[in-house]
């Protein structure tokens, strides 16, 4: 089923209104334009056979105004021949070929008619048409740029998100050198100040050597105890 339901509603239709209504502008415009140019094929068509029978009339009434005036020619020679009876009879052809004329030119006339009627509306079809293909060309363009508006902005989000990513990293990176720098500048065990007896210890590392200390003393008094056991009490001199 076509859009438009006869020619009139294509010529009075408001496309703009159409469009803003349609679920799919793109879409209703495609299928305006190929009806649009369907009708305006079908329209030209029946001016092209309006004009082939005006053209048919015309002659038609043209070969009879040229008999009308033959038999004119002939009731005026037989009226001079003195044969009245004759120019009577001429007459009455020439009245009867004058009626059909009469109704030939008012056929012409009306094909004729018909003829502008298709020239006009072809016309205003026409306009219609380059209107639509307008729209179209404008519809495809917008189309385009929200497209590319689309693709850029994604482009940009994707470049901002890398860029962030990036400046992330370095800021990593720099923080990284920054530990490496403050590791590098100390402050540093100083073991010739151990070696020298200077006091190097902080207060956690000397509780950790007290313990270690009675560690080891516990352990020389368990090899005194073991060595005492083996070699017995001492024998009196």
């Amino acid at each position: 089923m076509g859009i438009f339901t006869r020619f009139r509603d294509i010529i009075s239709s408001n496309i703009n209104a159409m469009l803003e209504r349609a679920e799919d502008p793109e879409k209703l415009l495609r299928l305006m334009i190929q009806e649009m140019e369907e009708t305006l094929v079908e329209l030209k068509a029946s001016c092209a056979g309006a004009m082939a029978t005006a053209v048919k009339v015309r002659r038609e009434w043209e070969e009879l105004e040229a008999r009308v005036g033959g038999w004119g020619e002939k009731a005026a020679l037989a009226v001079d021949k003195g044969y009245e009876d004759l120019a009577r009879e001429a007459l009455l052809e020439k009245r009867r070929l004058v009626a059909k004329a009469e109704t030939l030119d008012r056929e012409l006339r009306k094909n004729e008619d018909i003829v502008e009627g298709y020239k006009a509306d072809i016309d205003t079809l026409e306009e219609k048409l380059v209107t639509a293909k307008e729209k179209q060309r404008q519809l495809i363009q917008r189309h385009i740029r929200a497209k590319g508006r689309t693709r850029a902005g994604r482009n940009m989000r994707r470049a901002d998100s890398h860029t962030a990513m990036i400046r992330f990293e370095e800021f990593e990176q720099r923080i990284d050198r920054m530990e490496a720098e403050a590791d590098l500048s100390g402050p540093w065990p100083n073991r010739e100040r151990r070696d020298t007896g200077a006091e190097p210890f902080t207060l956690e590392e000397k509780f950790d050597k007290l313990a270690t200390d009675e560690d080891i003393e516990r352990e020389l008094e368990a090899l005194r105890s073991r060595k005492a056991a083996t070699s017995g009490p001492e024998q009196p001199e």
